[in-house]
């Protein structure tokens, strides 16, 4: 089944398109289900095998990564029955369990502003850090787009960067004044200590002058909720969340939402209506003078 699964992967990286994020959970999830059932041929597996597999990786790993398990060997198998390789996939008729969607983690305004004033803004670090998480909520880029942005996807006079994000689809984010300045400031006085040789394109670099790594900013960003007194524990998706998650509270138009984000079906960005629709309920509950 080994070989199958490399010709899937060529698939999915050359006519899918897909990132090497992605490509790297599909093959981590298919590297999982082939040592549970690798000594069984494609064709002879039944609902008993696949009830198998989800128990055998139901007690190490989350809801979330299950469902996420699930659909990477649902994909496989598609691809086996488009290619010829089976003739009917034996995943047609499996439901699998069904798990509650998690809302998503988000900061008040008030906690945003605190992560955003936390750098120092007269060290180069501060001033490269704090434009990084003022474009983070500007325009709510994964963390991903964001280390890939280069000074020339970034058009600080008519205020909107370039993002080539999933699926090698690019999309125009706008970005608000606070992000400009910041990135002006880093520009200008930031990112030439960082700098080693001319001829690096990247807008964010670390001390080796290279692109900053998402796990390089991970930390950083980190630190910047403990500094701040957070009780959130901060990722830069929680920013990303943070920013779909006030846009839509401000009256925002959910298709513009899902342009933003780079969303290709508007049922993922449908999420975050639900996380508003809680606050006002919680917001009711607690405010209304008969709850």
């Amino acid at each position: 089944m080994d070989k199958l699964v490399d010709n899937f992967m060529m698939y999915l990286k050359i006519e899918r398109r897909l990132s090497a994020n992605t490509l790297e959970a599909y093959g981590k999830d298919l590297s999982r289900f082939i040592s549970v059932l690798g000594g069984v041929a494609p064709d002879t597996l039944t609902r008993e095998h696949f009830e198998k597999y989800i128990t055998s990786i139901a007690a190490d790993l989350s809801p979330r990564s299950v469902s996420r398990n699930i659909s990477a060997v649902r994909t496989f198998f598609k691809f086996l029955v488009s290619e010829n390789i089976i003739k009917t996939n034996p995943l047609r008729l499996f439901d699998g369990p069904h798990f509650g969607r998690s809302l998503p983690k988000f900061l008040s305004i008030e906690e945003v502003d605190r992560l955003l004033g936390s750098p120092n803004p007269v060290t180069p670090k501060g001033l490269r850090d704090k434009a990084m998480l003022e474009l983070l909520y500007a325009t709510g880029l994964r963390v991903s787009e964001l280390i890939a942005v280069k000074i020339t996807q970034v058009n600080l006079e008519r205020g909107f960067v370039r993002i080539m994000g999933k699926g090698s689809k690019e999309r125009v984010v706008p970005m608000g004044d606070k992000a400009i300045n910041a990135i002006k400031d880093y520009l200008k006085s930031g990112r030439g200590k960082f700098v080693k040789t001319k001829t690096e394109s990247f807008l964010f670099l670390n001390n080796n002058g290279t692109a900053m790594t998402r796990q390089g900013f991970w930390k950083n960003i980190r630190n910047y909720g403990l500094i701040s007194g957070i009780s959130t524990e901060i990722s830069p998706h929680v920013l990303r969340h943070s920013f779909a998650t006030h846009l839509l509270e401000g009256g925002a138009d959910l298709r513009a939402v899902q342009m933003m984000l780079g969303h290709a079906d508007i049922t993922t960005t449908q999420i975050y209506t639900h996380v508003s629709r809680k606050r006002l309920i919680d917001l009711h509950k607690k405010c209304h003078p008969r709850p």
